[in-house]
């Protein structure tokens, strides 16, 4: 068995961290670009972190307020939030289905915000539990009330402790198990996609389960979360190298769409710990351009969504940095190419049309 890690032993990019309101308040002000384009946030979590701190509905809808951009709807996706205390082990995730289902209906009654959060839900069933996998599923469906967009299994794995942090598979190679296989087969025939989070080292195993599984549609988590710290600290040129090949090659599997950002716990490259204050939107940009761009220009508009990855980016930068700095990158593009990786792609990927 595993030695539990202490937190002090974690690098300090190894996980979600609380935000700091004195560390935001630094921020430099900035006016919102191009302020009325409307935006899908594909990526936002509501959730309890173990020290307490709280993002709910509430928490959210003051970002919403404050970031000056229109964020007309969310996706919500899966944290480990509220599972059930008791019944069988398989079906104590479909608690955080509930909880998400409570989110979208407060923010659904107008008194928080009008952005229309969890409008879709992206929960967790462990596709490995065989002849489990099935009623699992079917209860996350039924406790979603018509929300369930998806099914997301993270398989981060990392031999260092610090890049793979507190919250990581069990070992490598989790996608290319056949009981996994067997498991993604049940979520395809239910309608469902699959939510992928790995490491770039693994984005072998992404590109793998699409070319097995060609009829199973695919969203990459946070551009494929390229390393820079730890271990992989000061290896930039080859880690960017080993990044794009994958992504060249994932992008020729036509049922795989990515979803841009998200890169502040895993790429390291601004360390909130240690700076006068956050960065602003065009510093941000110049972080994470390398990791956006070829993303755009490989995967195309139609299959890339940007994405907030809240409030796992709080801990570095507010909600309108995030915002202004993927109009900063997708300057060059057509005003239909950003308004399809703004809100388009998001709404049919997701089926968000329906919902209300």
């Amino acid at each position: 068995m595993e030695t539990p890690l202490h937190q002090s032993h974690l690098s300090v990019f190894g996980g979600p961290r609380p935000p700091s309101a004195q560390w935001l308040n630094k921020a430099l002000p900035e006016n919102s670009l191009d302020p009325d384009l409307p935006i899908i946030d594909p990526h936002v979590h509501f959730w309890i972190l173990p020290n307490g701190c709280k993002y709910f509905i509430e928490e959210f809808a003051l970002d919403v307020a404050a970031c000056g951009h229109n964020i007309e709807a969310t996706v919500f996706v899966e944290c480990n939030s509220f599972y059930r205390k008791g019944g069988p082990t398989h079906l104590q995730p479909v608690g955080e289905t509930e909880f998400a289902v409570g989110m979208a209906a407060m923010a659904a009654s107008g008194q928080y915000t009008a952005t229309r959060a969890a409008q879709g839900i992206v929960g967790f069933t462990d596709l490995t539990l065989g002849d489990r996998v099935a009623e699992a599923l079917d209860a996350q469906i039924a406790a979603a009330n018509g929300r369930l967009r998806g099914i997301r299994q993270r398989a981060k794995w990392d031999a260092d402790p610090a890049v793979r942090g507190s919250m990581h598979a069990p070992g490598p190679g989790l996608y290319l198990q056949e009981d996994f296989s067997q498991g993604i087969d049940l979520l395809v025939s239910r309608g469902l996609l699959f939510e992928a989070s790995i490491f770039h080292t693994q984005i072998a195993d992404v590109i793998a389960l699409a070319r097995a599984h060609p009829d199973c549609s695919i969203v990459l988590n946070h551009s494929g979360s390229p390393v820079g710290h730890s271990s992989y600290a000061g290896m930039e040129a080859e880690v960017h190298a080993h990044w794009l090949a994958g992504m060249r090659e994932l992008a020729a599997c036509p049922n795989v769409a990515v979803k841009m950002g998200g890169l502040l716990m895993c790429l390291g490259n601004f360390d909130f710990t240690v700076a006068p204050r956050p960065p602003t939107s065009e510093e941000l940009a110049s972080l994470w351009r390398p990791y956006i761009e070829p993303c755009v220009e490989l995967f195309g508009a139609k299959r890339c969504m940007v994405s907030s990855n809240f409030p796992v980016e709080k801990a570095g930068v507010p909600y309108g940095t995030i915002w202004n700095m993927f109009k900063r990158v997708t300057a060059g593009c057509s005003a239909d190419e950003r308004g399809l990786m703004f809100a388009e792609t998001a709404r049919r990927v997701y089926s968000l049309r329906g919902a209300s």
